[in-house]
């Protein structure tokens, strides 16, 4: 299945017309359509900017059936353990169905932010038959231009709610900020904080509305000063656990969105001699390979990413092979690994009893 975002796609400019509005030949207006090399940058500025400003679509070349078994998987980056779970999971399904997989570290942009054609034509040239997109967001443009060229494509994790009819696979986010929680409300805390990553991320706003859910299950008070974010950042998360220690009355457990920012809180609470789990306890979430390094072994929320790029890799091929999925949105269920971070809270400090008018002591 292709998502599409009507029943047909209009006619559109032809490639006269691009060239006469870029003041340039047909020939060389082709050349920059299907990726050629030899045409000077400017020129090809020129012809990129043409083909965006009047919406040209240059329809595939080839056959689905008769393309390379190849596929594109585009992650955010390559500098963590995350996509490296992520191609993990893409390598052994790509394998077993006879697949290979180009790698790209996110989207290529333009002047002022803007995302450039140049990797969506490059798409197109080598024949790619789908693409899995990890944590991206996509534009309109970019969705349109995928529609029209009939490519198949597979969001895993998105960054925000995708448009209607997209297939995307994720955790269960949502029930592992109930656990997490849970978990240490079954300890006997109350004053539970928590960590979220980007606000308008999808997955982190499905853990912090567990997180409340399960408070207010319990019957426990939602505190508006116990919720931060630190947007999936190790230093951001560290600043936030450091307000939250300043606060008149301090958490006694913190449940943390990411594992990632866990360590930033990690670093926080022994900058100020908070033990953890004596003084404080804390709740990840991913269960990354870091989470078993730290000190104390981070208890955390095991989402299967490995198998979350398996199930988007499956489903990518299915579509290639043109089947419609029965539901545009797969979800895997998360658990909860319980390591050595948890604790119940400490003895509460009581004030000294005196009596009416009495003198405290120095």
């Amino acid at each position: 299945m292709v998502r599409t975002g009507s029943a047909s796609v209009a006619a559109g400019p032809t490639l006269a017309v691009v060239a006469r509005e870029a003041g340039v030949s047909v020939p060389t207006a082709s050349k920059v359509v299907n990726g050629r090399q030899d045409v000077a940058p400017e020129t090809r500025r020129r012809v990129t900017e043409a083909l965006d400003r009047l919406g040209y679509v240059r329809r595939p070349r080839f056959d689905a059936a008769k393309a390379p078994r190849l596929v594109d998987l585009v992650v955010h980056s390559l500098e963590n353990s995350w996509s490296g779970a992520v191609l993990h999971g893409v390598e052994e399904a790509a394998y077993d169905v006879g697949l290979d997989v180009v790698v790209s570290a996110g989207l290529a942009r333009g002047r002022g932010g803007r995302p450039r054609r140049d990797w969506l034509d490059k798409l197109t040239v080598r024949g790619s038959a789908g693409v899995l997109f990890n944590l991206a967001e996509l534009t309109e443009s970019q969705y349109a231009w995928l529609d029209a060229h009939r490519i198949p494509f597979v969001m895993l994790d998105p960054v925000v709610e995708p448009p209607p009819g997209v297939v995307s696979v994720g955790a269960a986010n949502w029930q592992g900020g109930v656990t997490a929680t849970e978990h240490l409300l079954a300890l006997g805390h109350e004053r539970i904080a928590a960590i979220g990553g980007n606000r308008r991320m999808l997955c982190s706003g499905a853990r912090v509305a567990g997180y409340r859910s399960a408070l207010a299950a319990a019957g426990v008070p939602y505190r508006s000063e116990y919720v931060r974010h630190g947007g999936f950042d190790e230093a951001v998360a560290g600043r936030r656990m450091r307000e939250l220690l300043e606060l008149p009355e301090p958490p006694t457990a913190v449940f943390v969105c990411s594992d990632r920012m866990a360590l930033g809180v990690y670093e926080a609470l022994a900058e100020r001699g908070v033990r953890v789990p004596e003084d404080i306890s804390v709740v990840g979430f991913d269960d990354l390979p870091e989470s078993r390094w730290a000190v104390p072994p981070l208890t955390t929320v095991r989402q299967p990413l490995a198998e979350m790029a398996a199930t988007a890799l499956r489903l990518l091929v299915r579509m290639m092979d043109g089947d419609h999925p029965e539901s545009t949105r797969t979800e895997l269920s998360t658990r909860l690994v319980e390591r050595a971070s948890t604790a119940p809270p400490p003895p509460a400090v009581e004030e000294p009893h005196r009596g009416r008018g009495e003198t405290p002591r120095p």
